[in-house]
This record gives C-alpha cells, structure tokens and sequence, in this order.
C-alpha cells in the first residue's frame, strides 16, 4: 500500500486525499490551522462551467462538476446543489450581447440557453427585479464552502486509511518525507504540496520562479433571505470577467461604472441552505504582475495586497443584487476578504501550476479562484500522471 502525505488542508489538498483514498492509499493529510481558512472558505462554493475557457480549462471544469456529483452523493453535508445558474440582465442592451452568444457552439459545450423575463421566473421564482432575460447555464452547481473540507474528511476518515493532522506547521523536506515544527518527520511514498497563495515555505524555492501571482477579492453574507433562490445568479459584469464570453462583442455594453472598473467586479450571489446569501466580488492583483498598477514602489518581500477592505464595492454589489432579486437585501452580518494563487499571463494557456520537485513530490497551485470548481478533476489527474 502507498503512503501518501498531503501538505494543505484546502479544497485542493482535500481532494488530492480523496482520490488518493479512491486507489487504495494510505493519506496523511497535514494542514498548519485548525480548518482550512483561507480561499478554500473564502469563496462562493460554485462549481461554475459557464465560464470557463474553451479546451482544457472547459474540459475540466466538466469532469470537476461530474465527480462533485459522486462526492455529493456519498457526502450528504456537503450541500451538492445542481441548481444551475442565470447570467441575468437587467435592461435590452445587456440581453442583446447575450443572444450572440445562446446562438453559438460555447453556450452548446456549456448547457446555456437565453431566457425572456417569464421563464427567469420560471426558473427561478426569487428573481422579482425588472429583468429582460438572462442566460440560463444548467450545468453549473453549488456546493457549502465553510463545511466542505471537514464533511469530506470524516468521510475519508471512516476508511481507516486517513488521517488529519491539524495545527501543523510543515517545515523542511527530506525527499518525499517532511518534518513539522515540532520535529516529528513524517515519512511517505509521494508527497503532494497544495500551498494555496503562500509561495513562500516548503516549495518556497520553487515558486519564487513560478509564473504566479495572487489575487485578493472581497466579499459579505447576508442574514437569511425570506425566499428560496432555485440558482445561483451572475450580472453581466460576468461577462466582461469569464473567458467563455471572450468572442462576444461588448462594446453595446459600454464602460463600466467607475466603483466596478476601479476593483474589476463583477456580481456573483449564492444563497447558502441556511438561506443567507454570498456575495461578491472584486479583484486586485500583486501589483508587479499587474499591466494596469502604477510602479510598485514597496521595498522588497513585502505584501503589497491591503489589509483592510474598500466599502463602496460593497454598496455597488447589494445594489445590482437589489435590483435583479427585486427586495432589499437582508441584513449583511459578515464581510470578508481572501487571496488566492494564480497563474501570472506569463504562464501562457495552462490553466493551473503543476510541477514535480523530486521523484514522487508534486506541488500543485495557481488556480486562481477555480479551486470549488476544478480540484477534484485536478487531483485525479495529478494521481493519473504519478501512476504513468
């Protein structure tokens, strides 16, 4: 039987244990917090197809949304949801960029139809707001972000061939061995590293040269909502976002408001099965791999991704989900931010860092805010390949 360590206690890692566990592996999975804190609980907890990139990004995202069905089905807490979702827009002009793209071979490959103002609806009855259509991705999916990695893992754990080791700050390598703050070594056959956006650490020298860059996003969740929403829900902003629309002329679009350009949004809800919403998001980038930051003038190895949070997206994204759910939104009781790892536009057309350190140690990365919606197809092609 092979031992397996995973370093990294996040979707990604998570799912590296499972499909290890799949082929009959003994899994050691090592996380350095007590619960994966970081963008793998930081996120919408969408399995989203719509708009991925067409090849290897869409034929990921594909397998991804088949095996979360079969995790869903033997792990009930996970909350698998295959509500699909609506791209919606709120006036003509909006719904006119949508048809050139219903008509085309991309909303085919992805399940996406344009629906008028009945059938949004239709389909989703929480949608009150003065819509035109929207376009409906059935393909897409919804899983629970805060609750994914722990309801996984004690899963993986009635197997008796898994353990989680929490709280454990890995520190050096020895081959496909590794030694915690403690000096407790933990010896395997392979070794796969799934640091998130810390670049720094285990694979740290290795990184340092990776086309990689790190993304901060901001977000907020509601009180619950007093109607259930039967998808999740994108604006059109997302069509400026997602490579699947990047043939789709725009420009009757026009320039977005200032508050969406300045912090490149776009608006994405969820409602979580307690009925609150997530919602979100913006983007800044590192400002070295940025082309549209100023000079970066911090002095060397420090974070130049801000601590704090900017409120004005805030009001910008409660007025677009205002205006399509047709209500006030409830309450907001918590607002966050997260970073997450990405591949730099240096990295070219791969759609994720994947790099083998030494005979049976892989370090796998860079999903740039994917990871709900590609990891699992991601780790079972990582154990293909270490199979080969």
């Amino acid at each position: 039987m092979t031992v397996v360590t995973i370093v990294g206690g996040g979707v990604l890692g998570t799912m590296h244990a499972w499909f290890a566990l799949e082929r009959g592996h003994r899994v050691v999975q090592i996380e350095r917090d007590a619960e994966a804190r970081s963008a793998s609980v930081r996120n919408f907890g969408l399995v989203w197809v719509s708009g991925r990139r067409d090849g290897d990004e869409l034929v990921l995202a594909l397998r991804a949304r088949e095996l979360w069905g079969g995790v869903g089905a033997r792990v009930a807490e996970l909350g698998f949801r295959p509500h699909g979702s609506l791209t919606v827009a709120l006036d003509e002009v909006e719904l006119g960029v949508m048809v050139e793209y219903a008509a085309s071979a991309a909303a085919t490959e992805r399940d996406a139809v344009l629906l008028g103002p009945d059938a949004v609806r239709s389909v989703n009855p929480g949608v009150g707001g003065a819509v035109a259509g929207a376009l409906h991705c059935r393909a897409d999916a919804i899983v629970e972000p805060r609750v994914a990695q722990p309801a996984i893992r004690s899963v993986m754990a009635a197997t008796g061939r898994y353990e989680f080791v929490d709280r454990c700050h890995v520190v050096a390598r020895d081959g496909t061995s590794v030694i915690d703050h403690l000096g407790r070594t933990y010896e395997a056959d392979v070794l796969v590293i799934c640091p998130g956006a810390v670049h720094d650490g285990l694979a740290g020298e290795h990184l340092s040269t990776a086309p990689l860059r790190r993304c901060q996003l901001q977000m907020m969740q509601t009180a619950p909502l007093d109607v259930t929403l039967t998808t999740s829900i994108a604006d059109v902003d997302s069509m400026r976002y997602y490579p699947a629309y990047e043939h789709v002329d725009l420009t009757p679009l026009g320039p977005q408001s200032a508050v969406a350009a300045a912090h490149r949004m776009q608006l994405l809800l969820v409602q979580r099965l307690d009925g609150s919403l997530t919602i979100g998001d913006t983007h800044r980038y590192d400002p070295d791999t940025d082309p549209h930051a100023g000079p970066d003038t911090d002095p060397p190895h420090t974070d130049p991704l801000p601590f704090d949070v900017d409120e004005d997206p805030y009001d910008h994204l409660a007025a677009r989900a205002e205006a399509i759910l047709g209500r006030p939104l409830p309450r907001v009781q918590r607002r966050w931010s997260g970073v997450y790892s990405q591949l730099a536009p240096a990295a070219g057309d791969a759609v994720y860092h994947h790099a083998e350190l030494d005979p049976g140690v892989v370090v796998v990365t860079g999903l740039g805010g994917r990871g709900m919606s590609l990891a699992p197809a991601i780790a079972e092609r990582t154990w293909e390949d270490l199979a080969r």
